[in-house]
């Protein structure tokens, strides 16, 4: 099992506590030039900005994108040297419980969810023409796909080696459990998105979005036994959603296709993906990779290794 692989007697809770410091210290290493580029900006203009709304109005949008993605680089390679001079673990190990990286699996989630973001965003233009504006620029958005491909996947992956990867191994060797877990990365990741201006701007309705989407994610890699999937899903949830649309009250404001100029609000619209769209993709992902025994690999207590060869050898 995926989530077994860090289950070892020296991998004590307090060093993934110790390790989630060190990643969060190198992310704010990381933030330092965007820190400076805040500064100086605002220095120059005579106001120091002192609001999210402020500090994403303050920078163009590509030099803060670029400046703010940074920061996962010195995430993600904090947790690599972490996880295995720290835990002796490989990084294939907080990955997948294969003995590779399956792309395949990486890819085809990445491409049934920009399918299904496309079309989605296709059908709210025809529906709502007035809402979502054209706000194609040529040249900065070619800077913005180069600025995307680049380093989205790096963010994305980054947050899904530390939720779905490293704390879900190290809150299985808490717990010996795998419901734990799963609710616990889970409501941390939604709870990461609490600052958001989204949350400010809709209210804290979004926060269920935001948790749920960490409950599906939790699933398909407890039911894969690996993150392939949802490494490829939330690649393509922020890197086509970047590129596609943008709003003044975003957390992403990016040279995108579109722009939307609504009033924002929450309701049924936000518990449609946790509630229809995501128990569909279920139901997709289990009958191509045959998931079975749900309860299980969700619910189920953790045997260590120990208990593992005890068994055998009776």
């Amino acid at each position: 099992m995926f989530i077994q692989q860090g289950i070892k007697k020296e991998n004590e809770f307090w060093k993934y506590i110790v390790g989630s410091i060190v990643v969060i210290f190198a992310s704010f290493i990381g933030q330092i030039p965007l820190g400076i580029a805040i500064f100086v900006k605002g220095f120059g203009d005579g106001k120091i900005p002192e609001t999210t709304k402020e500090i994403l109005q303050l920078l163009e949008p590509n030099v803060f994108l670029f400046l703010m993605l940074i920061s996962f680089a010195f995430a993600l390679g904090a947790l690599y040297f972490w996880v295995k001079y720290f835990h002796k673990q490989s990084f294939l190990s907080v990955t997948t419980s294969r003995s590779k990286v399956d792309w395949s699996r990486i890819f085809f989630a990445f491409g049934i969810w920009t399918l299904f973001t496309i079309a989605s965003t296709v059908l709210a233009v025809y529906l709502e023409p007035n809402e979502l504006v054209w706000n194609f620029k040529p040249v900065p958005f070619l800077i913005l796909f180069i600025i995307g491909v680049v380093l989205i996947p790096i963010q994305t992956s980054t947050e899904e080696y530390i939720f779905r990867g490293y704390l879900m191994q190290g809150f299985a060797n808490l717990s010996k459990n795998k419901w734990f877990p799963l609710l616990m990365t889970s409501l941390i990741f939604g709870g990461m998105h609490y600052f958001n201006p989204e949350v400010e701007k809709m209210g804290n309705i979004i926060m269920i979005y935001y948790i749920g989407t960490g409950l599906f994610l939790g699933i398909i890699t407890l039911m894969d036994d690996g993150m392939e999937l949802a490494l490829g899903f939330h690649a393509a949830n922020n890197l086509v959603g970047a590129l596609l649309v943008t709003s003044d009250w975003s957390a992403l404001q990016t040279h995108s296709v579109f722009k939307d100029v609504s009033q924002p609000s929450a309701g049924f619209d936000v518990l449609v993906p946790v509630l229809i769209v995501f128990p569909i993709l279920l139901l997709v992902f289990g009958k191509k990779y045959n998931w079975h025994n749900w309860k299980e690999k969700l619910t189920g207590d953790i045997k260590n290794d120990l208990t593992l060869k005890t068994q055998e050898n009776e």
